[in-house]
């Protein structure tokens, strides 16, 4: 971890469910991106050609400590950017801990080094990754990027978000501690805070970066890509979505698929990336699925993230809260009914709650193709109910977005949802509530981005690959053109 910043300036972590100042953090510049690129590079020298086994005995014990310590981890993730309790330790923790563990077991059984007819094919460590995360899901986005690179052999310079940046100097710690015990390079993963442009730009630009991973907005996403460009580095972008969740006409309840889908919509309050906040439903189910859905949308409520229970957070941030504002005024304004939801009044936030960011579970009816709120990602819980003819219709629907990471489909006729679900374009597609899998590959088409993340297809965005020609006989001699 970077000590001892150049730049003295700190910035506030405020805590969304109250508006209170929490802790403040040193921010960097371009100065600290260069001296922990230097350590990275330095580290790297020995890290890169540690054996596979190794490697993965350092993610294994990285994942221990943080499940020593999840409690911790969860309560600083709670006071940072409002999730629950719950979903801070059970979801966002345990996330963490399950990939750095399927890093470690990839390690061990990825062919690092394959025979061809006549030579050899290697996969190499590709160099100093920057790593770049965004506050909805901080310390699991974080460990996709740094287990992956370190299993790949590569060492990291991990800027985390300005607004949620505690439970990076958490993990951080913890890498370099386990690190220094088992008698690694300490310089494998380096911390810097900033804002994205000063440090994010910095590190994108840096020329003894070899690759860049970063997961945010698309327009922040276009920039880092822009950057990254003038020295030809790698880089994946994991960016926004406007994801459609498909309801067929096939028999499934309509209740039962409808409360999975605003589940997925409502949960983290909104603010996952692959949440699918476009609902499809039959036009002939309509009227049923507007009532429907009000009725389980009054089930969910808004309360204290430091208590367990079923209840959603603040938004994470003051700037993302008033994004949200804005976007239910578009809907109204634009002929979006408002069935239930939207800014809560102050007696339905407890008293010392008032300073937060709270938006309502909601639902907005009689959306349109082509309205602002159904284009653009809200990134609150917000859900949108649309209607359509036939299946032909709901894909063209579900497809008309310059997005494509994720999807859903629920149905009833196994065959069709696969038919439906093998059309949309998107990175991923979930059947009737599937489970996430933590090896399976997450990324977007189109303007969602490029690359993928989790499992082996991850692993290969950090790795070179270099063929090693040899003579098929002793002796001879060969050419290439």
């Amino acid at each position: 971890m970077t000590t001892g910043l150049i730049t003295a300036e700190q910035v506030a972590v405020i805590d969304p469910s109250t508006g209170l100042v929490i802790a403040q953090v040193p921010v960097g510049g371009a100065a600290d991106v260069d001296r922990a690129v230097c350590a990275a590079q330095e580290a790297g020298k020995h890290w890169s050609v540690t054996a596979p086994e190794f490697r993965a005995a350092l993610l294994d014990e990285v994942a221990q400590r943080i499940a020593d310590r999840m409690d911790e981890f969860a309560s600083v993730i709670t006071a940072e950017m409002g999730a629950p309790i719950d979903n801070a330790r059970d979801v966002q923790t345990q996330l963490a801990i399950d990939v750095f563990r399927s890093y470690a077991a990839i390690a061990r059984e990825f062919v690092w080094d394959e025979p061809l007819h006549s030579g050899r094919v290697r996969h190499e460590p590709i160099g100093v990754v920057a790593a770049i995360t965004p506050w909805n899901y901080p310390l699991y986005l974080a460990s996709i990027k740094i287990a992956t690179a370190l299993a790949a052999g590569c060492t990291v310079v991990f800027k985390p978000s300005l607004e949620a940046p505690l439970d990076a100097f958490l993990l951080t710690s913890t890498i370099i501690d386990v690190a220094r015990d088992m008698g690694a390079p300490t310089g494998i993963v380096n911390l810097v805070c900033g804002s994205g442009a000063i440090v994010g730009e910095a590190i994108s630009a840096h020329p003894g970066v070899a690759a860049v991973s970063f997961t945010g907005s698309t327009e922040a996403g276009r920039r880092v890509s822009a950057t990254a460009s003038a020295t030809i580095k790698r880089v994946g972008l994991e960016l926004g979505g406007k994801s459609a969740a498909i309801i067929l006409d096939d028999g499934i309840d309509l209740a039962t698929a409808l409360a999975g889908a605003l589940a997925n919509v409502y949960y983290n309050s909104g603010q996952t990336c692959t949440a699918c906040a476009r609902i499809l439903v039959p036009r002939s189910q309509y009227d049923d699925a507007v009532r429907i859905a009000e009725e389980i949308t009054r089930r969910w409520t808004i309360g204290d993230p430091r208590l367990p229970g079923d209840h959603i957070g603040p938004i994470a941030t003051r700037a993302q809260y008033n994004s949200v504002v804005e976007y239910l005024k578009s809907g109204i304004a634009e002929g979006a009914q408002l069935v239930i939801g939207g800014v809560p009044g102050d007696d339905q936030v407890p008293d010392h709650l008032r300073g937060g960011n709270w938006v309502l579970p909601t639902v907005f009816a009689d959306v349109r193709p082509g309205m602002t709120i159904e284009r653009e990602e809200i990134f609150g819980p917000v859900a949108l109910l649309m209607a359509y003819q036939d299946d032909d219709d709901a894909v063209r629907i579900a497809n008309n977005s310059i997005y494509g990471l994720s999807g859903a489909v629920w149905g009833a006729d196994y065959d069709r949802v696969l038919a439906v679900a093998c059309r949309l374009e998107t990175g991923r597609v979930v059947i009737n509530g599937g489970a996430f899998d933590v090896l399976a590959p997450t990324g977007g088409y189109k303007q969602s981005g490029n690359g993928r993340e989790l499992g082996v297809h991850g692993l290969r965005e950090f790795l070179e690959v270099k063929s090693l020609l040899m003579p098929a006989v002793r002796g001879a001699t060969g050419t290439q053109s």
